[in-house]
């Protein structure tokens, strides 16, 4: 995740940075120039069309036809962000889970019992962490594909390595309840925090596995390309080879616009905007420590 200054103009405008979308869009943008360029000389020079030709009135059907573009590219940005907010709040939920049940068995342990206080103090801390390799991985993403994977012989295989971490809690509670160290009532007061855990893994595992419809997302794709494409066909008689970088421009703002929403849809993993994970679990890490001294 990228820390800054929104104050800062200057470098939000003049510094381009590894994840700008200026950089993936170089080769479509070179493309578009040498496309954009022939079609205005192909009007211009080789074909020589009147100035009332049926092209010329192209600009009008882009008009109408830019509202409905923008009204989908908004959509589809707002979607992504609430994907992207949504794993926010989820993993500041397992933070502070996480303190929650650290500071409850702080206060029911007793003090003697210096074994489940390390205990606690390794197991709440690891399930952030695995949850973390857990998000990463390909077989959490492709978990719900109809296709075949061959290329992840132990898709269906794989251990979920969160509920082997949320199994040894419940265990660990219960034997500490069996063993009369927490009664009934405490027992009740903690099964909400430790639920919990598994709560937040399956709205994680929701986000990753499931992205935006494909239907919807080509859809988009396919109309941002026929709208820029069909641009240098009108504006050629009024901007002549000023269409060029008009064309280039507005391909440039669609086209961000839709690599931007790809790129915070999925906030598990690792884009520069995405989720800082590891500094989040080296917080609740820090945090439980600092409880179950």
């Amino acid at each position: 995740m990228i820390y800054y200054n929104s104050k800062n103009w200057h470098r939000a405008i003049f510094l381009v940075h590894r994840s700008d979308t200026f950089r993936a869009l170089v080769p479509y943008l070179l493309l578009m120039l040498l496309y954009s360029t022939g079609v205005v000389y192909a009007e211009k020079t080789l074909l020589h069309l009147p100035p009332d030709s049926f092209l010329r009135n192209t600009p009008t059907m882009h008009t109408l036809l830019g509202f409905a573009i923008s009204m989908l590219l908004v959509f589809r940005t707002n979607t992504a962000y609430d994907r992207w907010w949504e794993g926010r709040k989820l993993w500041g939920s397992l933070v502070n889970n996480s303190r929650n049940l650290a500071l409850k068995l702080a206060a029911m342990l007793p003090e003697a019992d210096g074994g489940a206080r390390v205990f606690f103090r390794q197991a709440i801390p690891l399930y952030a962490q695995v949850l973390q390799k857990h998000l990463l991985k390909d077989t959490t993403r492709f978990a719900l594909d109809e296709g075949a994977h061959p290329e992840l012989p132990d898709l269906d295989r794989a251990q979920h390595g969160p509920n082997k971490v949320a199994e040894s809690l419940y265990a660990k509670v219960y034997a500490l309840h069996r063993e009369g160290l927490l009664s009934g009532e405490q027992l009740i007061l903690l099964n909400g925090e430790l639920s919990a855990f598994t709560d937040v893994c399956g709205a994680c595992e929701r986000i990753k596995n499931t992205p935006i419809p494909y239907s919807y997302s080509a859809f988009i794709k396919k109309f941002i390309f026929i709208y820029v494409a069909t641009l240098p066909f009108g504006f050629t008689f009024t901007l002549s080879y000023y269409t060029v970088p008009v064309t280039l421009f507005i391909f440039y703002v669609l086209a961000s616009l839709e690599l931007i929403a790809e790129e915070i849809e999925d906030p598990f993993g690792h884009d520069t905007n995405d989720l800082p994970m590891q500094k989040m679990a080296d917080n609740i890490r820090g945090n439980v420590e600092g409880i179950l001294r």
